[in-house]
């Protein structure tokens, strides 16, 4: 039965008394009912799309939000909406066409510019990227996110200094805010500057995502009992946390919590996660140490030992992202990386029990790699056998290998 005028209008109502609500669950189907009763309505099709939005139904919206914005080509919202819910389905040059086309509908604006630069950046098209969060800022200086963005950016090719200015003006209208402190932290930290990064770093542990044991965190006061270390990914059989885990557990007395692969290779006490903390009176995440403990990367305690001793071998432990060179003898298995003579690997697991056993070990090294391992190349501090190589061409690596 068709929706007269006056019932289309009592459900709009109802529906925009339960959206402004936030109960977009039940105004969803409400909206539904009305955008199948009025199909060429470009504001029904729109508002249907948002709630769907609204409830991260994104590839249900996708088809309401297209059609809304053909029906409605001179509404710039229209156009944000579709580029939104596009950019969370992974269409970033569909979102960028819906975005140009906000854009001349309302030239001038912030968040449009911005949310380009998101496309942009999305598309690996970074010069572009930058302009268009340069537009943005100049519409609007204090744009919080553009300049959060425009910081990312300008540390990806190091230009340190621009990036530290984004997020200390960003800082100065959010002080305190835990996301912007972590940043600026670890834009100190890839620089090799400990003692300006490491206390904004600490703003990480106040955002959401991080696992914490039930106990008092460890400044590193004198204790009465037992000291537990432990990684903060919530999925601890994650291979960040593994490696935090082989890394970061030294200079301190204490037991690591780890998953059950890595407590097999540790020497050093450990227990799994969800066992008793009987008997424990603190807990410092490993990723704290650095600032608890006073490290540098000059000043860095020996590693830990693991089980596992070197032996003679004839093998090259592989553990990279790239093939090896041809002729090498390789073993990907880490339970057998004691009879290799020399491992080579990315930032992973089983290129630090290499090294914590004493193996010449070749860690390469990505763009975006870890703070932890400073900004230098050659002869790493952390291990006495590994060596840094970063952004190394296949031509470098076979070179490097051919001196083994």
């Amino acid at each position: 039965m068709a929706l007269s005028d006056a019932q289309i209008q009592a459900l709009a109502r109802d529906a925009l008394q339960r959206a402004a609500a936030g109960d977009f669950i039940s105004a969803e189907p409400v909206f539904a009912e009305i955008a199948e009763a009025r199909p060429n309505s470009g504001q029904a099709l729109h508002l249907l799309g948002q709630a769907r939005l609204k409830l991260g139904r994104f590839a249900e919206a996708r088809e309401p939000l297209e059609r809304a914005a053909k029906f409605l080509p001179r509404d710039p919202s229209a156009q944000i909406n579709l580029a939104g819910c596009l950019s969370e389905l992974g269409a970033h040059e569909e979102a960028l066409a819906a975005l140009d086309r906000a854009q001349r509908l309302k030239p001038g604006d912030a968040a449009i510019a911005h949310n380009k630069g998101l496309a942009l950046d999305a598309l690996g098209r970074r010069n572009e990227a930058e302009h268009a969060y340069d537009e943005a800022l100049s519409i609007n200086p204090r744009l919080l996110p553009s300049l959060a963005a425009r910081s990312a950016l300008l540390a990806a090719r190091s230009d340190w200094m621009a990036a530290l200015a984004d997020l200390d003006m960003a800082l100065t209208e959010r002080p305190g805010d835990a996301q912007l402190l972590m940043r600026r932290g670890e834009l100190f930290l890839a620089q090799g500057d400990w003692l300006r990064g490491l206390d904004d770093y600490e703003a990480r542990l106040d955002l959401p995502g991080r696992w914490r044991p039930d106990l008092p965190r460890w400044q590193g006061e004198s204790l009465s009992g037992r000291l537990l270390l432990y990684p903060e990914q919530a999925d601890i059989d994650r291979d960040d946390a593994a490696r935090d885990s082989l890394m970061l557990a030294r200079g301190v007395e204490a037991t690591v919590q780890c998953s059950e692969k890595v407590a097999e290779w540790l020497e050093a006490p450990t227990i799994r996660r969800g066992d008793s903390l009987q008997g424990f009176v603190a807990a410092a995440p490993l990723r704290s140490l650095p600032r608890i403990l006073g490290w540098s990367l000059r000043s860095l305690p020996p590693p830990q030992e693991v089980r596992l001793k070197a032996q003679s071998g004839d093998r090259v432990g592989w553990f990279a992202r790239t093939g090896p060179p041809a002729g090498l003898a390789i073993e990907r298995d880490p339970s057998r990386l004691a009879a290799c003579k020399l491992a080579v690997g990315g930032d992973v697991p089983a290129t630090h029990l290499a090294a914590l056993m004493g193996i010449p070990t070749i860690l390469l090294l990505e763009p975006t790699a870890d703070w932890l391992w400073g900004p230098q190349s050659g002869p790493s501090p952390w291990y006495p056998s590994l060596e840094v190589l970063r952004d190394a061409s296949s031509e470098a690596l076979a070179a490097r290998l051919a001196r083994c």
